[in-house]
């Protein structure tokens, strides 16, 4: 959470509307996922004039409120209620954060008009064990009673609250940060906080000593100061420290919060006369115990780092401070530690300790070691103006912590391949001084300094192309496709459709077989529906294998009667392979044979295999195929297919294969096939065409003509096509009827049409008038009747 007028102390941001700044801060990369202002209609400052036990209940109070205007009765549970206390009072209507609605109500039979509040029901500080375990907000007795709680507190600020990506360094998590990216964003510059201070001549080395063992502390600061005055803090911390969900405590221990929140430097407080003369950082000890700050025990391992007076820990390194330590009201003397410590220690010993705090946070991500000291320094400044503070001389110092320069060269080309646009070299030299980052440019070439507080950015010219181009706008851009020599890798020829089709046909609940190329002679000769001379192998393994076979179907029959023997009544398969004639022309076929059942629920209902269902598995795949208004189905004559139960298959008035029931003779069981030609299909095979769905409803209409028995439906549908023109969008045949009310030689088919246009919703007369038309073409062609006219 940052606050506004808290980041106004590092750059002048007087003239923005705060609300557009936050949209600003999230084009350049840095999300403000919600802007907050902490007014609540409803809230005043209340005063507790009498507060007794609750007559049913061993932990409520029944309190009389003076809210100024009124005397109100309020219920209250909190365990530092009492009389004479000043506090906040959300009245009825209210609405707390969470759309909670504060209403009249009865608390076990007593009647209860309000709610007094502790800071995190009002969204001020977060609901941690310990800010609910201190009960309602005390204000103090200067507090006016009646009148807002929110402007007394200075609480009525705007608030950020940022959602920052994992890869964002901590520079985000403190304001001194955020300034800085406001800089970037405004081009203005940052002031930083006085870190000015007066030295006593005593010096810390008298008193003090610092010793390391463990590489997981690189970095190390000390200061000491004494004649501290613990008291409240100045009224400009609390409320910033407030605002940022933390509760105020005193002086000192509130002065070591808000630099963590300018610097994002924590720091810790010892009581330097509990501590002693010397501390030890070192690895714990397994199993070695400490008791924290929130008085619980806490039991380490070898992988957390503590800070000892020597023997006992007296702090979990980077997490929190030990109770034998802790800052009281009767301190005097306190020595201050900035530090920085191994992140990913830090990151575990929170885990491992359930203890994440604001602390294990900041330093789980990395720190500056620049800011490391200037915290040090500004707690000093703050301590001797806010404490009345004496500083000691000196600073003890552990450092082993690398302190290279990242620094990065590159040339304006290679940031522009990157983000994919062309940054003038000027424009890239405004982007690095708006970011603060020092430069220098010579021969096309830069030479970039990253500062120490961006520890996000490695020293790469990606990490830097990044920086320059969300600060000259993601907006600017552009879309484009890689710009490199590749061959896509794909299928080919007729590789390219068997697997294609072969994925359709698995689709459709069929299964892949592989057959044997040769076949017996009396197989050569069944369904030749083309009549293909075959070639005959002059020295055979056996009679059975002496055939090169120009059709599958004979093959799958074989598949289908050892399937039979082996009780499976349900038999779904396809090959797709290679056949070749006399003249060794080689063509590749989809077979398909199909008996018994498509599927079935379950529940001894069955979906039968007839010649409608093999035809519909042909148009789905030559519509797949993008075939679809270019085949016909026209009756096939063969003593291989029972006659009446099978067609040959036309695209563009060309055979590409036939479907049906195999004949009786040939076998008694009702065995569906199909076989197209490959080869035919892949000549006619043009790329799909898409069109836009259309936008405008449909209009369906139904007809039904009683014709000929010898008028098949396939031609009436060409007929109804054709006269049906544009507009007409689909027909299909729903019913097919012979019998009652129906003479002899005649049967009655029906058909349902779909009407549509692309351009404009259809109204009913434009329908009929092409209905109307469609009616009497097939009338007049077909010698027809419409049903029930």
């Amino acid at each position: 959470m940052i606050s506004l007028e808290w980041v106004k102390d590092y750059i002048d941001i007087s003239d923005q509307d705060l609300k557009e700044l936050a949209v600003k801060i999230t084009k350049a990369g840095i999300n403000v996922e919600k802007v907050i202002t902490n007014d609540i209609d409803k809230l005043v400052i209340g005063e507790i004039i009498e507060c007794e036990n609750h007559p049913d209940s061993d932990h409520l109070h029944v309190c009389k409120v003076n809210i100024g205007d009124e005397v109100i009765q309020i219920v209250c549970g909190a365990p530092n209620v009492r009389k004479g206390l000043k506090v906040i009072v959300s009245l009825p209507g209210a609405v707390l954060p969470g759309d909670f609605e504060i209403k009249k109500s009865k608390i076990r039979g007593v009647e209860s008009n309000g709610m007094i509040c502790a800071l995190f029901e009002l969204g001020l500080e977060e609901k941690t064990e310990e800010n609910y375990n201190k009960g309602i907000y005390e204000l103090d007795d200067k507090a006016p009673v009646g009148k807002n709680p929110l402007e007394y507190l200075g609480l009525c600020n705007t608030l950020y609250e940022l959602d920052i990506h994992k890869h964002r360094n901590n520079d985000c998590y403190y304001h001194i940060g955020f300034a800085y990216e406001i800089a970037a964003i405004l081009n203005r510059k940052v002031k930083l906080p006085d870190l000015s201070f007066n030295e006593i001549e005593d010096s810390i080395e008298k008193h003090f000593s610092l010793k390391v063992e463990t590489p997981k502390c690189p970095y190390y600061l000390a200061k000491m100061v004494t004649d501290i005055k613990i008291g409240e803090s100045p009224d400009f911390i609390k409320k910033r420290l407030i605002d940022a969900g933390m509760r105020p405590l005193n002086n000192v221990v509130d002065i070591s919060n808000y630099v963590m929140l300018e610097f994002g430097q924590p720091l810790h407080f010892f009581d330097k006369d509990y501590l002693g003369d010397k501390i030890l950082v070192r690895d714990a000890k397994d199993q070695e115990e400490i008791v924290t700050l929130d008085g619980k025990k806490r039991i380490l391992t070898n992988n957390d780092i503590v800070i000892t007076d020597g023997e006992k820990p007296v702090c979990i390194a980077g997490v929190m401070g030990g109770e034998n330590t802790e800052v009281l009201d009767t301190t005097k003397t306190i020595l201050i530690e900035s530090a920085i410590f191994d992140a990913v220690s830090i990151r575990y010993t929170a885990q491992n300790l359930d203890l994440k705090s604001e602390a294990s946070i900041r330093y789980g991500k990395g720190l500056n070691y620049e800011y490391t000291e200037m915290a040090i320094k500004r707690a000093c400044h703050l301590l001797e103006k806010y404490a009345g503070a004496k500083i000691l001389s000196g600073i003890v110092c552990h450092d082993r912590i690398d302190k290279t320069l990242k620094k990065v060269q590159f040339e304006k080309e290679e940031v522009n391949n990157i983000l994919g646009i062309d940054i003038s070299e000027n424009d890239m030299k405004i982007e690095l001084e708006r970011l603060d980052f020092p430069y220098e440019l010579k021969d096309g070439i830069f030479n970039v300094t990253i500062p120490n507080r961006r520890l996000d950015i490695d020293c790469y010219v990606n990490d830097i192309a990044e920086e320059i181009g969300r600060l000259y706008g993601y907006q600017n851009l552009t879309s484009t496709l890689p710009n490199t020599n590749i061959r896509r890798g794909q299928y080919v020829g007729d590789v390219k459709y068997r697997k294609s089709i072969s994925k359709r046909l698995r689709s459709l609940g069929l299964n892949e077989v592989k057959t044997y190329t040769l076949v017996s002679e009396k197989e050569a000769k069944e369904f030749n529906y083309r009549n293909k001379e075959n070639i005959l192998l002059p020295n055979p393994l056996s009679k059975d294998k002496c055939v090169v076979r120009t059709t599958l179907i004979p093959s799958l029959m074989n598949v289908y009667e050892y399937n039979k023997k082996r009780k499976v009544k349900d038999i779904l398969i396809y090959e797709i392979s290679k056949t070749y004639d006399k003249n060794y022309q080689e063509e590749s076929l989809i077979t398909g044979l199909l008996s018994g059942n498509y599927m079935s629920n379950g529940w001894n209902t069955f979906v039968k295999i007839d010649f409608y269902l093999v035809k519909g598995i042909v148009e789905n795949i030559l519509d797949y195929m993008g075939f679809k208004n270019r085949y016909e189905f026209v009756v096939n004559e063969n003593n291989s297919f029972h006659p009446g139960i099978s067609a040959k298959i036309l695209l563009d008035k060309k055979e590409i294969g036939v479907l049906g029931r195999v004949h009786p003779k040939i076998n008694k069981d009702e065995i569906y096939v199909f076989e197209l030609s490959l080869n035919e299909l892949m000549k006619d095979i043009k790329p799909l065409k898409f069109k836009e769905a259309n936008k405008y409803p449909e209009m369906e209409k139904d007809m039904a003509f009683i014709v000929n028995e010898d008028v098949s439906a396939g031609e009436i549908i060409n007929t109804i096509k054709k006269a049906g023109g544009r507009m007409l969008e689909n027909v299909s045949v729903f019913d097919v009827y012979k019998g009652e009310n129906v003479f002899q030689g005649k049967k009655s088919i029906a058909f349902n049409l779909t009407f549509t246009d692309t351009n404009k919703t259809l109204t009913e007369e434009e329908v009929m008038e092409q209905f109307n038309k469609i009616i009497n073409e097939v009338e007049q062609k077909y010698d027809a009747e419409l049903r029930n006219q």
